[in-house]
């Protein structure tokens, strides 16, 4: 599924009380805001967002620390790249477009932003779409009871792994993550974005920062509203790679509906962690379903 890389999308800096945004936007009818993981950002959406665009308006974010928006220096309790500061930053940037209610998507880290959105201003987000991950709590659950499972949590939650996050770090592990074991699935421009990020110190110090994040305030919110039977109402979609989490030992679905989506419908695609851009075909038509 090739186009036009962000054909007829606009490219816009928003600015905030909470910061400048990047986005690229297209499209009239039901907002849809799409929220990219690590070690990404926009750019991953170019391949599905022009077909979703078809039929909605369509909005792709840089979350803080990641593409084009701003990457503040974190605080000492890692709370600015907390997903649920990111989560305001969005509605931040959705109230700036004068957008009251509207879809999500979240991918990877995007996920969780996109969850957190659900769980603490459910009047404004009518469906959700969970894109190839897990509850933060089930995660380091995993990590905590297997040191082997996802190191790079764990490792970038340090003090300062900003220095093992090289250009071939990143290519090895976006590499590791596709099911093919190989880059060919991204397109050129996207390509280019995601190594001009990686060669940026800003950068870098968001990535860092938003596993730092994932390691204290995420995981320990996330934990706490999950034992105080908080739950996400909003009509929720969780699609999942069939060589990523398709492999795990419980239905990723499954998961999501034992925890904190209990009527949570679920699709599985083909390929690895990369669902837009490994499977995009699949990916639009899963999302076109449950959106339309």
């Amino acid at each position: 599924m090739t186009t036009a890389y962000f054909a007829g999308f606009s490219t816009e800096l928003i600015e905030t009380t909470r910061g400048r945004f990047h986005i690229r936007r297209r499209g009239e009818g039901t907002p849809l805001l799409l929220i990219h993981g690590f070690p990404q950002s926009h750019a991953c959406w170019s391949e599905v967002a022009p077909a979703l665009a078809e039929t909605r308006e369509v909005i792709c974010i840089d979350l803080l620390g990641y593409g084009y928006s701003d990457s503040p220096q974190g605080d000492a309790l890692h709370l600015r790249y907390s997903k649920q500061e990111m989560a305001l930053d969005c509605l931040a940037v959705l109230d700036e477009l004068g957008i009251e209610s509207f879809c999500v998507a979240g991918h990877d880290r995007g996920a969780f932003v996109a969850c957190r959105l659900a769980l603490f201003a459910p009047e404004r987000v009518m469906r959700l779409i969970v894109m190839d991950n897990l509850p933060t709590f089930v995660l380091w659950d995993r990590i905590n009871q297997d040191s082997s499972f996802i190191p790079h949590w764990r490792e970038m939650a340090t003090p300062t792994s900003e220095s093992m996050l090289t250009l071939e770090w990143m290519v090895d592990l976006m590499r590791d993550h596709t099911e093919s074991r190989s880059l060919d699935c991204l397109t050129p421009q996207a390509m280019a974005q995601y190594r001009e990020s990686w060669a940026n110190p800003n950068r870098i110090h968001g990535f860092a920062e938003d596993y730092r994040a994932g390691a204290g305030p995420d995981v320990a919110l996330d934990r706490k509203d999950f034992e105080a039977g908080k739950r996400i109402t909003t009509p929720a979609l969780i699609i999942w790679g069939q060589a990523f989490l398709g492999q795990s030992p419980e239905s990723p679905l499954d998961t999501w509906r034992r925890t904190l989506t209990p009527e949570a419908l679920g699709v599985e695609v083909p390929g690895g962690h990369f669902n837009a851009e490994e499977a995009p075909l699949e990916t639009v038509a899963a999302m076109n379903a449950f959106l339309r």
